[in-house]
């Protein structure tokens, strides 16, 4: 299962973002197993986890590459913008989003 959530992470483009549910749902599971196999990424080139927020549009807690303010600003630098508040537009810049 791991290897599919890596495939899908893997399709979602520099300047978009997917969400911890849309993964589950296409996989199969709950949004915390995602987490939990992102946790795992051992190839964090190819797999984008960054790219990976909550359903609300922001950026979770603990995000394992340098914490929430190092993935915000890896986003940001992929034209991904970010109200006062840490949300984003998931309409505009969201992926796999149904």
């Amino acid at each position: 299962m791991f290897d599919k959530v890596y495939d899908l992470v893997a399709s979602v483009p520099k300047g978009r973002v997917t969400t911890y549910g849309v993964l589950a749902k296409l996989v199969g599971t709950d949004p915390r197993v995602i987490g939990f196999a992102l946790h795992q990424n051992k190839d964090p080139k190819n797999v984008p986890c960054h790219r990976v927020i909550n359903s609300k549009g922001k950026i979770s807690q603990g995000y394992a590459f340098g914490g929430p303010q190092i993935q915000q600003k890896m986003l940001e630098k992929e034209g991904i913008v970010f109200d006062k508040t840490g949300k984003t537009n998931l309409i505009k810049f969201g992926y796999l989003i149904d």
